[in-house]
């Protein structure tokens, strides 16, 4: 009599078939070894440890320096808090708010209707035309602004990097 295997026969008489038996020993095993694993493996702290006191100390001073620098806007008389979303002034090159340039640029370009001035990258801005202005996914570039000349590095930002490249 050949019966079919199915769930409800597969296992009658409390019968288990070798390939059953070789499975589940096998998990057991995996089990035993992660759980042999966990125990040998110990929590590490992910912190530097300061082997020399004296790069430590020059660390520590960078730190300083940066929050210690109050750097004042030309355009604004107003202390900068974001250095680093400060751009280059046109004219001196120092570091200017980022909403100061944008105003100033407003204020020259005066853009009409379904028109808006936008920064678009590298050191540029852009006047934008909306066909609809509800719909801000569909534009055209009008006009770009060079406002950063790209080859030209500012002096301030070279030395803020310095700063910020010795924190790690």
């Amino acid at each position: 009599m050949d019966r079919r295997r199915n769930k409800k026969h597969s296992n009658w008489n409390n019968q288990k078939n070798n390939q059953q038996n070789r499975n589940q020993n096998q998990n057991q095993n995996q089990n035993q070894r992660e759980n042999q694993d966990s125990r040998k493996k110990s929590f590490q702290f992910n912190h530097t440890l300061y082997q020399n006191e004296d790069l430590r100390r020059e660390k520590q001073k960078a730190i300083e320096e940066i929050k210690a620098r109050e750097v004042i806007c030309p355009k604004c008389n107003e202390p900068i808090t974001e250095i680093s979303s400060a751009l280059s002034d046109r004219a001196t090159g120092a570091p200017v708010h980022f909403e100061c340039a944008l105003h100033e640029i407003e204020q020259a370009e005066k853009p009409g209707e379904k028109e808006k001035v936008v920064y678009i990258g590298q050191g540029r801005f852009g006047v934008l035309y909306f066909e609809n202005p509800r719909d801000q996914r569909k534009f055209t570039i009008k006009k770009v602004i060079e406002w950063e000349d790209r080859d030209k590095k500012s002096e301030w930002r070279e030395e803020l990097s310095g700063l910020y490249s010795k924190i790690d």
